[in-house]
């Protein structure tokens, strides 16, 4: 497991999400929505992945009460494979939050922001995402499925490790 437990106003953390493209604020202290939320920060703040949950009910596109990966952010120094890092955030959010919702878990990409590459949100189709379509403003659309995602596993407690004796 790569991904420690962070917070949507740890400053490690906001420095990756200010060089995210949907970052709306940068230099803002929170970077996550409102709501139920999961924020994931490598040990050595290479990537970052958010998870939120927001309710059915507030929700504008086509699969409410979806998880929804609102930022994934891996530096190019990153050793760890961006398919293998959304597959244990994925992981790590069935461990926090359960069992996934019917619609499983969606995330959107703006290819007109993304580094041009073959084919957008590659990276999640790597990792079991499948393209679902379009949001109304054009962002590519990517789901996971329940039957899709990888077993729970937890993520570290970054301040356990901090104190553990021996570093063990």
């Amino acid at each position: 497991m790569i991904w420690e437990v962070s917070h949507r106003a740890d400053a490690r953390s906001r420095r990756l999400a200010d060089r995210h493209y949907n970052r709306q604020h940068i230099g803002a202290v929170q970077f996550v929505p409102p709501g139920r939320c999961l924020v994931l920060l490598t040990a050595n703040a290479d990537a970052l992945w958010v998870t939120s949950w927001p309710f059915a009910e507030f929700v504008h596109h086509a699969w409410p009460g979806a998880w929804m990966n609102s930022l994934f952010r891996r530096e190019p120094e990153s050793p760890t494979l961006a398919s293998d890092a959304i597959r244990q955030a994925v992981a790590a959010t069935r461990s926090v939050f359960g069992e996934p919702p019917p619609l499983g878990m969606v995330t959107f990409v703006d290819a007109a922001k993304i580094r041009h590459k073959r084919d957008p949100g590659r990276c999640y189709l790597r990792a079991g995402f499948r393209h679902v379509g379009f949001t109304a403003k054009g962002l590519w659309a990517f789901q996971m499925l329940p039957e899709s995602m990888p077993a729970p596993e937890r993520a570290l407690d970054r301040q356990a490790s901090l104190f553990a004796i021996g570093g063990e």
